[in-house]
């Protein structure tokens, strides 16, 4: 299995899942997840579990690495926010989270563009959770810039989730950006 180590190499998106599904022994689940431009406090993403929501039923050749693969589409001020903040809320199960890591890589055009090394040092059993991040975001030429604007396989990550060093979660993301009206941000 991989290790944190292993994770910090990578300088390309990975090419499959570095664990399985059910690695998810202590029962993380994300409830709710918001991405903001610390600077202007806009929103640039919200999404949350609903909690009355009947669990989902799959048809038996289900693809379950979709269930941890997501595909964002961001307006292009998303590129000029100097600091980004995220909070994540989820749920842990009957067992103490020590040391919950997490190892986030971006990659564009095969290629590291940043890296994010976030520690939640413990979280209780069977309670809720919410986590905090806040990334310096990278400063881009015009013309990388560019090229994320108008790329139709975008910006891709890999997210890796680790207790006391052991692999419990991968989810992978892609990012592609949209032009939008200035006037009226």
């Amino acid at each position: 299995m991989a290790t944190p180590a292993d994770c910090l190499k990578h300088e390309e998106s990975t090419d499959k899942f570095m664990c399985a599904l059910d690695a998810n022994q202590y029962g993380v689940e994300f409830l709710s997840f918001k991405i903001r431009d610390v600077e202007s406090k806009q929103t640039i993403f919200e999404v949350a579990k609903d909690a009355n929501a009947p669990t989902p039923e799959y048809p038996p050749d289900f693809d379950y690495d979709l269930l941890r693969t997501i595909s964002y589409q961001f307006p292009s001020n998303f590129l000029k926010a100097k600091t980004v903040g995220t909070t994540l809320k989820f749920k842990v199960g009957s067992q103490p989270l020590k040391n919950f890591r997490m190892i986030e890589r971006h990659y564009f055009e095969k290629k590291l563009v940043k890296s994010y090394d976030f520690n939640f040092v413990f979280c209780m059993p069977d309670s809720t959770n919410e986590w905090e991040a806040i990334y310096e975001m990278p400063e881009l030429d015009a013309s990388t810039t560019q090229r994320m604007l108008s790329s139709t396989e975008g910006t891709k990550s890999d997210s890796f989730y680790f207790v006391d060093g052991q692999l419990i979660m991968h989810n992978k993301a892609s990012y592609t950006y949209y032009e939008e009206d200035e006037s009226k941000i």
